[in-house]
């Protein structure tokens, strides 16, 4: 829904009836992942997309037919099937997507979903996928800026609200894309098995540049477009302004390992920390104080030498071997680039990588999946 959200919004204040296509299932090399949305008017106006143009003109039609039956409706698209070539999911992929439509009334959960995108809270939407209670269900849950937690909408059985009120608070706690549950005991027929679709918005990710250079400027540029919060820190409040890194969310004037120890218990996996300082007095304390964090990524700026020198004055200050192992440096992969904005770009490769279990090497000489599909679980709800 990220994707389609303000579009699904400006249709449902207007009046004008539409169904959300998703995908829930991926096997081999489908184009994009678990979650991938696309959203259909009664009119056929589209957004969103969920392969990139391969079963766009299938689904936008099982789109229309599903706002005209007012029921939902599951379509399984791959190269296997006898009208593959026709809908032109021809990249060996398959997947499943679920259509449904959208109703007057979950009008308050799409409101209150926009608004916890807009303060940067979390939320987590529930759909059931298959199962004991009907298919299209939805409920979302979120917490406020105190930690509250809320629910709103209905999955058909107040044990299937329980378990995917459970499963969407676990998932915003994990953190993660969007992924299939199958819960047990939540429905009235024999079994009581659901599978559900839960996809979590949490506050996007941030990544911590230090150093008011022009490497880092093209580092701000690209972070934002990946989708990061950046946040640009230096002492040197002459360096560190909104002219000079109009791309940096944030802009912090103050010593690296200040900024890191203020913000230490936000740290966390999804955050990744660039120091392109060059300077032991600016990188030490701070890589000191970054490595022993949870940080996803610490990477640091700096030659071979450089690099040999630091893990030293490291060593002295006190981090252990393990703790070492984790430092990127010479940050970035191998693109032999040489401008701030292949810097950036090599370092970006990296950080992609390391996030999503790449290899860094080109596809052309491996053969590891193209796409990484996400698998199920089975939980047990609480209570």
């Amino acid at each position: 829904m990220r994707d389609v959200l303000q579009q699904a919004l400006t249709w449902q204040r207007d009046g004008i009836p539409f169904a959300v296509a998703t995908t829930t299932a991926t096997w081999r090399s489908a184009p994009r992942p678990v979650g991938a949305a696309m959203a259909v008017s009664s009119s056929g106006e589209v957004a969103g997309s969920l392969s990139g143009g391969c079963v766009e003109g299938a689904v936008h039609q099982l789109a229309l037919d599903v706002l005209e039956s007012g029921e939902p409706a599951v379509e399984q698209y791959g190269v296997t099937d006898d009208d593959a070539f026709a809908v032109g999911l021809t990249c060996g992929g398959v997947l499943d997507v679920l259509v449904r439509p959208f109703r007057a009334e979950e009008g308050p959960l799409l409101e209150r979903l926009a608004a916890q995108q807009a303060a940067g809270l979390p939320a987590a939407l529930v759909t059931v996928v298959e199962g004991a209670v009907p298919v299209g269900g939805t409920l979302l849950a979120w917490q406020d800026a105190e930690g509250g937690r809320h629910t709103l909408g209905a999955l058909g059985t107040p044990e299937a609200d329980r378990a995917g009120a459970h499963a969407a608070f676990g998932a915003l706690a994990a953190g993660g894309a969007a992924r299939t549950l199958d819960v047990e005991e939540c429905g009235t027929r024999a079994g009581g098995r659901a599978t559900l679709l839960v996809e979590s918005y949490a506050p996007p990710p941030r990544m911590l540049v230090f150093g008011a250079t022009d490497f880092a400027e093209a580092l701000t540029r690209i972070g934002r477009f990946l989708g990061y919060h950046v946040v640009l820190c230096d002492a040197r409040p002459v360096f560190a302004t909104a002219q000079r890194f109009p791309y940096a969310n944030e802009i912090v004037v103050d010593w690296p390992h200040r900024y890191l120890d203020s913000v230490r218990d936000t740290v966390d996996e999804r955050t990744a920390v660039c120091l392109l300082t060059h300077d032991p007095k600016f990188d030490v304390p701070a890589l000191t104080t970054a490595l022993r964090s949870r940080a996803g990524y610490v990477g640091a700026m700096g030659s071979r030498r450089s690099h040999t020198d630091r893990l030293e004055r490291l060593r002295e200050a006190g981090l252990s071997e393990p703790e070492l192992t984790r430092l990127r440096s010479p940050i970035g992969l191998d693109l032999a680039g040489h401008t701030p904005e292949e810097t950036a770009l090599s370092v970006a490769a990296e950080l992609v990588a390391s996030r999503s279990g790449g290899t860094g090497t080109p596809l052309s000489t491996t053969d590891v999946p193209l796409h990484r599909a996400t698998g199920r679980e089975v939980r047990q709800p609480e209570g």
